[in-house]
């Protein structure tokens, strides 16, 4: 098959589990023999210094987005004067600012581009469309990287007459987070969209149940494929650190737990059997959580514990092996359930045990897999009651680890999803002929 992926670029300023996965299932889809393009969207789709996307054009390219939001005069501007806002190092200069826009403006925006052909934006799905129509680019299915861009699969599909599918994974929160009434509004105009999508590719079983009955989507055009990593890119099995070290992946926010993590580990600092313990953090940030990143800190120093924490940018695969060879366990204790949990599955495939809030998709995680333990959901004291028996006990890391390690390599490598996301695609095609 010839598989288009439309995959949203998140600035490179975070930890982004929706760019890791299109990016790392882009090889093993074409070791498969499918010849797969990636097309950027908003920005460039990078991961530390590789830009996936390289040599594609960037569609709805998120400066003009914003622009032709703001003014009706740039829904009309030549493409010259267009391409000069598409450039990838201003879009890179923007993804660092991304996040700051207002709730409102946020809000406009999603339901203009769920809107799609009838919203501010309809001239770059035009110039997406007319790209595609392209005898070179013309694929066999448009594959959309989440449920925000279902509104493109109405002109794809009658002006292309190829079948869309759309991977589901955590919009609800990002839908719910929206003031009112721009939430009510987008999940009503999703309903309305999600009849013109073929079928959903969802990342886990517990988030194609969640989402089944947020769209009311017919249970038949519901897939599920797991996200998976290169376990052949990780050391085998990394040994526990002299010092025990409790480690973080993900965005710096607090949707993502940090500051229960630090009071967790504050907890444990008071306890003389890990009075040395430390507590790395990585996986960068956007330009609204730098002020709750500065109360973390904050919250250290009065503890005393600023010195024994590092708070580091990092998320590209070199930073990230490294980290993980620093690490006794893992543990990003998400404050809302999530649909899938790429950073757990790296963690395992290094080696490194995890400690997880009993909620969302972790459940279903720790029951394939093992490697870890599961506890209460936003209890900071909790939370450190569960990592204390691993932080001081390296042989018991080590095993969780290696058990861990196994059983992702035997269900959870890239290779393995490849194949099932083909499976699910090819019913896909077979149920829009």
């Amino acid at each position: 098959m010839r598989i288009v992926q439309i995959t949203p670029g998140s600035g490179n300023t975070f930890y982004c589990e929706n760019c890791l996965r299109d990016a790392t299932l882009a090889r093993p889809l074409r070791d498969l023999g499918h010849d797969v393009l990636m097309v950027p969207m908003y920005l460039p789709v990078e991961i530390g210094d590789r830009d996936y996307s390289g040599g594609t054009e960037i569609f709805f390219g998120g400066i003009n987005v914003y622009l032709q939001q703001k003014t009706a005069l740039f829904r009309r501007t030549p493409r010259w004067l267009d391409r000069l806002f598409d450039s990838r190092r201003l879009l890179r200069w923007a993804g660092r600012r991304a996040g700051m826009t207002s709730p409102r403006d946020l809000g406009e925006t999603t339901l203009s581009i769920l809107r799609a052909e009838q919203g501010k934006q309809a001239k770059e799905l035009d110039r997406l469309i007319e790209w595609l129509r392209q005898r070179d680019n013309r694929p066999d299915i448009v594959c959309l990287s989440n449920v925000l861009l279902a509104g493109l699969a109405k002109e794809i599909r009658q002006r292309l007459h190829v079948p869309v599918a759309c991977v589901l994974q955590d919009e609800e929160g990002f839908l719910d987070s929206l003031p009112l009434p721009y939430a009510e509004q987008a999940w009503d105009l999703l309903r309305q969209r999600a009849a013109h999508v073929d079928g959903f590719i969802a990342v886990s079983e517990f988030y194609a149940s969640v989402m089944h009955k947020r769209l009311e989507i017919d249970r038949r055009r519901l897939h599920v494929a797991w996200p998976g990593v290169a376990t052949g890119d990780y050391a085998s099995v990394a040994p526990a650190p002299g010092v025990p070290t409790l480690g973080f992946l993900s965005r710096m926010c607090p949707d993502k737990g940090l500051d229960t993590l630090v009071d967790a580990f504050i907890t444990l600092k008071r306890r003389p059997s890990l009075a040395n313990a430390r507590l790395i953090a990585a996986g960068g940030r956007q330009g609204p959580d730098a002020r709750f990143i500065k109360s973390v800190r904050s919250r250290l120093q009065k503890a005393g514990c600023a010195r024994d924490v590092e708070l580091l940018d990092v998320f590209d695969a070199p930073a990230k092996r490294s980290l993980f060879a620093r690490l006794s366990v893992l543990s990003v204790p998400e404050k809302n359930p999530t649909s899938y949990a790429t950073y757990v599955l790296e963690a395992l495939a290094a080696g490194v045990p995890f400690v997880e809030p009993d909620s969302g998709v972790f459940p279903e995680l720790h029951q394939a897999v093992g490697g870890g333990l599961l506890c209460k959901p936003n209890d900071a004291t909790v939370l450190a009651d569960a990592l204390n028996p691993l932080l001081v006990d390296a042989e018991r890391c080590r095993e969780l680890g290696a058990e861990g390690r196994r059983r992702v390599v035997e269900r959870f490598d890239v290779g393995r999803t490849a194949t099932d996301l083909v499976r699910a695609m090819e019913m896909i095609v077979e149920s829009y002929q």
